[in-house]
């Protein structure tokens, strides 16, 4: 795999317009940004310990920092904070999560549905908050999210999401709400290749795949154009040996959406 070019955070963020007039900017607004961040990723989880933390680290900010008036009240952060625009910091943080996850080789991108406990509302007629995220399974990096109205919707909203990730040349994986005809040419749209699981909410594709593989393991897929996949695990006094046969359908489509149908065989030894 060819090497990255690092981006550093600050190139990440630095298309984040500053709403302040010119002559009220006395804090540079990627000083203010930069805090945050750290921050929250020490455990802040408000201003006011925002603002303790820059103080209590200004020794080290100030090494890759300008910070000309030292550290910002915690007003000041809240009222900066407050004018940015969501989406553009929004656009900031998935650059820098994909750099990162580009600088680690995360290359498996697991693409999942979560409903967030007690974020419903019943007084004002809101349901629950459900979110449809994407990770980066070998950093485990969260690469982007989408909103949506519920699970049922997750069809509309993974889309949405994928359009707006960096995926070019990996591989993403959805579970069977995902097995769509346009949730595959999105992927494939975006330069990454995919596994989608089948089950019987697409009863023909799923029975589809069960005779090819059938016949294919009567014999040993003499008659079947395919290729295999072993690993081996050791662990609690026994030796696994996971030996996946698949078989590649064509980008061009053919009777099964999916591009890669899978199915395992699993043998233990003592």
């Amino acid at each position: 795999m060819s090497k990255t070019k690092a981006v550093s955070i600050r190139q990440c963020f630095a298309e984040v317009p500053d709403p302040r007039r010119q002559h009220m900017r006395l804090h540079n607004l990627w000083d203010i940004i930069a805090i945050t961040i750290l921050a929250i990723t020490a455990g802040a989880d408000s201003w006011i310990e925002v603002a303790k933390y820059g103080i209590s680290k200004l020794d080290f900010l100030e090494t890759f920092l300008e910070l000309p008036y030292g550290i910002p009240s915690h007003d000041t952060f809240g009222r900066v904070f407050a004018l940015l625009s969501p989406s553009a910091l929004q656009e900031g943080f998935i650059k820098w999560v994909q750099a990162l996850a580009e600088a680690t080789l995360g290359r498996l991108v697991a693409i999942d549905g979560k409903t967030a406990r007690r974020s419903f509302d019943k007084a004002a007629g809101k349901g629950p908050l459900h979110m449809v995220s994407a990770w980066a399974s070998e950093n485990r990096l969260l690469l982007g999210q989408q909103a949506c109205d519920s699970k049922s919707n997750e069809i509309t909203a993974i889309p949405e999401l994928i359009k707006n990730l960096e995926i070019s040349g990996s591989i993403v994986t959805i579970d069977a709400m995902g097995c769509q005809k346009e949730i595959a040419a999105t992927i494939q749209e975006a330069g990454a290749d995919y596994v989608l699981a089948v089950k019987d909410n697409q009863p023909t594709l799923h029975d589809d795949i069960r005779q090819v593989f059938s016949d294919g393991f009567d014999n040993d897929f003499a008659d079947l154009e395919h290729h295999s996949h072993c690993t081996k695990e050791k662990g609690h006094g026994r030796v696994g040996d996971a030996n996946v046969p698949y078989r590649s359908s064509s980008r061009g489509g053919g009777r099964t959406s999916p591009r890669v149908a899978r199915l395992a065989q699993h043998r233990l030894r003592v």
